[in-house]
């Protein structure tokens, strides 16, 4: 790691470690130019945030081991720490009324912006819902949309499998351990198919075990990732329908999916149905009511790219949905496209190569490449680009 991003881990390390309120510190991060600077700021800069005494006693401190496990994760390729402050951290994330302070990612960053559905549900669920669950998972990634879920056992492991079985389809796995630990252990695997294809997230540091309580802060950032949660089965008391709620209070949409009057795994759906949620019986009702919050992301998107400071946005991100306006503008005329061209062969190039060839940024040619990519002009596979073959 670079010694500012090594200081950065370390300051918001301290800063989730000092527990309490949240807001005060993300108003502390909001008044910093980086995470390490907020902390060198001091106690009156600490106060004038908001923090209290026992906010303030911790952000000195921190826990060496967790500190050294997260920074020897991170080296690793793929792995990566998006922070309260970072230009990437994904928007409708930053809308929830308790985002995160920092997030650590194993695959791809850019995938948190790309439009996605959430799919919850019992841990025991029957053999109907194991087969909603990854037939709708199925359907709206092949629509263009990822889906998210949680790797509990039952109806997120299908929905996970049901996006994985779709070609180039994406899904993100939001745990409530660290990002190297699967719950249940049997998912270990999944979770490394998901890091490959897609990304695994947790506002928990690398290491961090089996914890009950963080499990229903987990679905606060599951729900905020989401266009809209999708209920497949849960009994009237069920963890999914904490997601949902924390979804409806976000403003986004919530679905359920209604089942049999004698299965005690339908009550929780049609408990949200009574309340209000869409009843669903096809992706592509999912998919019309989830439109309007994808044009949003698209908008948010276009500003990013126009104004790129990292090198993280950068691979699939092909908001391509019925009504969902392109992204940008063809890029086959613009000179610094054409050099980046030139630059580009039909064998992998990596991004420092291409800096060195193009004499242009890295978070210039990241932008650029996306672009690219979008257009179907260019490859890209574990961080290397290369041109399309023609018919690709």
């Amino acid at each position: 790691m670079h010694d500012h991003a090594d200081s950065n881990l370390l300051a918001l390390l301290r800063l989730q470690a000092a527990g309490g309120a949240a807001a005060p510190r993300r108003q502390l991060l909001d008044a910093c130019p980086t995470p390490a600077d907020a902390i060198a700021a001091g106690r009156t800069a600490w106060r004038d945030a908001g923090l209290n005494d026992a906010q303030m006693r911790v952000l000195g401190d921190v826990d060496e081991t967790a500190y050294q496990h997260a920074r020897n994760w991170l080296n690793h390729d793929h792995h990566h720490l998006v922070g309260w402050q970072d230009p990437d951290y994904p928007p409708l994330l930053r809308r929830i009324s308790s985002p995160p302070l920092m997030l650590f990612v194993a695959g791809d960053p850019a995938v948190l912006w790309h439009p996605a559905i959430a799919i919850v549900g019992s841990r025991s669920p029957t053999a109907g819902g194991r087969d909603n669950a990854f037939a709708f998972a199925k359907a709206l990634t092949a629509s263009g949309l990822a889906v998210v879920s949680g790797l509990a056992a039952g109806i997120d492991t299908e929905a996970h499998h049901g996006a994985l079985a779709v070609p180039d389809g994406l899904t993100i796995a939001v745990l409530g351990t660290g990002p190297d630990i699967a719950y249940p252990r049997a998912n270990q695997g999944l979770l490394t198919q998901i890091a490959e294809r897609g990304a695994v997230v947790s506002e928990h540091p690398p290491g961090t075990g089996v914890q009950r309580m963080h499990f229903p802060s987990r679905n606060r950032i599951l729900a905020g990732l989401a266009l809209g949660t999708l209920v497949i089965e849960a009994t009237e008391r069920s963890g999914a329908l904490i997601t949902a709620r924390l979804a409806a209070d976000a403003g986004r949409e919530v679905f359920a999916v209604p089942g049999s009057i004698h299965n005690p795994m339908a009550r929780g759906c049609h408990r949200l149905i009574r309340d209000g949620a869409g009843l669903v019986e096809r992706a592509d009702e999912v998919i019309a009511a989830a439109l309007p919050v994808a044009a949003e992301l698209a908008a948010a998107l276009r500003g990013r790219l126009h104004a790129p400071s990292s090198e993280s946005v950068g691979r699939t991100l092909p908001l391509a949905l019925p009504g969902v306006e392109p992204i940008l503008n063809t890029s086959k005329d613009d000179p610094d496209y054409q050099c980046l061209w030139e630059a580009l062969g039909h064998d992998p190039t990596g991004m420092d190569q291409l800096v060195e060839r193009t004499r242009l940024t890295a978070a210039n040619l990241s932008s650029m490449l996306l672009l690219m990519e979008l257009e179907n002009r260019v490859a890209v596979e574990h961080g290397r680009y290369s041109r399309k073959s023609p018919g690709c």
